[in-house]
C-alpha cells in the first residue's frame, strides 16, 4: 500500500468533520492511482489504491485514516457501508 501524499489533510481537519459522537462519513474511491484524503463540499473523500475485493479497500481506508490521525488502525471501526462507497467510521474518544 502506498504512503499518503504529503498534502494529505491534517488530523484536526478530519476530526472537525466527525459528528459529536465521533462518527466520520467518508466517500471512498477504490482502485485510484494514489492514496489521498480530500474535503470537497464539506465531505471527506478517500482515494485508495486497493480494489473493492474481500474488504481490501475498507482496510486501506482505515489504514489511511489511522496514519493521518496518528492512531492505531484497530481503534477505528467501520459502522456502516462495508460494500458501499459511502462509509461511516467510528473514531476513538
Amino acid at each position: 500500500m502506498a504512503k499518503p501524499k504529503a498534502d494529505t489533510l491534517p488530523a484536526e481537519a478530519l476530526r472537525a468533520l466527525a459528528d459529536e459522537r465521533g462518527r466520520l462519513a467518508v466517500r471512498v474511491t477504490p482502485g485510484a492511482r494514489s492514496e489521498t484524503l480530500q474535503i470537497a463540499d464539506g465531505r471527506l473523500l478517500a482515494k485508495v489504491r486497493a480494489k473493492p475485493q474481500d474488504g481490501a479497500a475498507n482496510v486501506a481506508v482505515i489504514a489511511l485514516l489511522a496514519k493521518t490521525l496518528a492512531i492505531a488502525p484497530t481503534s477505528i471501526e467501520l459502522l456502516r457501508g462495508a460494500t458501499s462507497r459511502e462509509k461511516l467510521f467510528q473514531l476513538p474518544g
